[in-house]
């Protein structure tokens, strides 16, 4: 709920219930003012800045950190640095091993065999003929067969193949065997190499890549925690030339928002002054706060962020004699709406909320005042969806469309309905507003809607 809330927040703007208004959120007044006086590729560079300042001081935060600390990471990693290191690994280095490993653990078993496959090819038992032998009688047999009988000649072929396979099979048999040699001292080297390259992924990883690839990393954070100082210093000095910068362009912006701000208080006093408060007085409070930490405004220090250093918020006076006071704190209902309507009318391009609603903005005005509200409000209707609830006919006839609600008592309960009136209906509820139905103010209702048509085409005209 609280994320839709702050959405809706955003697309609609609810004026006569002031929890709802983005003109009350102080927050907003900085964001509306700059909008208003153009300043926001400024403000994108100060932002910029400020957040190439923050990147700056967490890494000085980070090479900061206690020295004691720092220094027993050090001795750590360059210990596994150097364990790495010393190793000499190869990528592949363990597989080769293991393969070595178990032909030196089973030589005795692989002279056995190979030994007795090769005598069985190429020797034979005692007594017994070798298979090369026997091979030998059926390739002469074949020879003779195919003298008999030409078609026997692929399989004499055959068999010849296979001969000369038998013999060269039974040669690598033999060099196999006779470079197979036990070496107690061999399979101790390669046991113990086997054992470090084990110890050292229990330590740094799965497998030897992982190894070398955490021991690159050590290296690497080994040399900046060496080269920290220096680090340091680069860090300070681009840190202090940023806190200049953000201060000189925050300078700037807060120059153009005070003359930005005079202007914006009389444009909104005009507004108000058609609007029946010609005593009121509106103002633009822009007010810094001095940091030890903050950015650099000439030889004072002040509190920033991505806005730069200014505190920006809108007050109103309603009444002659009364302070400036925070409009977060001003009296709710018409008197509201109407202040809420010259602020939008002024800054209706700086203002991105797309639905406006009003509400009870007719009280305590005139049928004349009326008029003037309905201009102003069928003014901001280019740039925005804009809803009135209203009471005064002359207020409810700048609508494009207009809608009557009704309350009614069915049973125990009140049900309440809205309606699209069409042409007819709409000079009808005109009248009714006006007083009761009668010809006399329906003639007015049809003056009102003419008065709107052409004020309409005045309004259009300057769009």
């Amino acid at each position: 709920m609280g994320t839709l809330e702050r959405i809706a927040q955003r697309l609609v703007d609810i004026h006569g219930q002031s929890e709802h208004l983005s003109l009350l959120r102080v927050r907003e007044h900085v964001n509306l003012l700059d909008r208003y006086a153009g300043l926001w590729p400024l403000r994108r560079r100060v932002a910029a800045k400020v957040t190439a300042l923050r990147q700056v001081q967490r890494e000085l935060k980070e090479l900061l950190r206690d020295e004691r600390e720092l220094a027993r990471r050090a001795d750590l990693l360059e210990y596994q640095v150097q364990e790495i290191a010393a190793a000499r690994l190869e990528i592949g280095e363990e597989e080769e091993l293991e393969a070595e490993r178990n032909r030196l653990a089973n030589a005795e078993r692989l002279t056995e065999l190979t030994d007795e496959a090769y005598r069985a090819l190429g020797e034979g038992e005692e007594g017994q003929a070798s298979a090369i032998d026997l091979l030998g009688l059926v390739v002469r047999n074949l020879v003779s067969l195919e003298k008999i009988d030409p078609s026997l000649a692929e399989r004499r072929r055959v068999a010849e193949e296979i001969s000369y396979q038998l013999e060269d099979l039974a040669q690598s048999l033999r060099a196999y065997r006779d470079q197979v040699e036990y070496d107690p001292a061999r399979l101790r080297q390669v046991e113990e190499r086997l054992d470090l390259i084990h110890s050292l992924k229990r330590k740094y990883g799965d497998s030897i890549e992982e190894v070398l690839a955490f021991g690159q990393a050590a290296r690497r954070e080994l040399e900046a925690i060496t080269h920290s100082e220096e680090r340091v210093e680069e860090l300070q000095t681009e840190e202090d030339r940023l806190l200049h910068e953000i201060g000189d362009l925050a300078a700037q912006l807060s120059a153009r928002r005070r003359e930005a701000g005079d202007r914006l208080s009389a444009a909104i006093e005009a507004e108000l002054a058609d609007l029946n408060m010609e005593r009121a007085r509106f103002g633009v409070s822009i007010e810094q706060s001095e940091d030890a930490n903050g950015v650099w405004v000439g030889d004072k220090r002040y509190a920033f962020d991505s806005t730069g250093v200014d505190r920006v918020e809108f007050l109103i006076a309603p009444n002659v004699g009364e302070p400036p006071k925070s409009m977060a704190k001003i009296a709710s209902g018409g008197e509201t709406s109407r202040l809420m309507l010259a602020l939008k009318t002024v800054l209706s391009a700086a203002d991105e909320t797309p639905i406006l609603i009003f509400d009870e903005i007719d009280q305590g005005i005139g049928g004349r005042a009326g008029g003037v509200v309905g201009r102003k409000l069928w003014s901001l209707s280019p740039k925005h969806q804009v809803l009135c609830v209203t009471h005064l006919p002359q207020l409810a006839g700048y609508g494009d469309t207009h809608y009557k609600v009704d309350k009614k008592i069915v049973g125990e309960r009140t049900v309440a309905s809205v309606q699209e009136l069409d042409t007819d209906g709409r000079l009808e509820e005109l009248a009714q507003m006006l007083g009761t139905a009668t010809e006399t103010t329906r003639q007015s209702a049809r003056e009102i809607l003419a008065e709107v048509k052409k004020a309409k085409e005045e309004i259009a005209s300057t769009f």
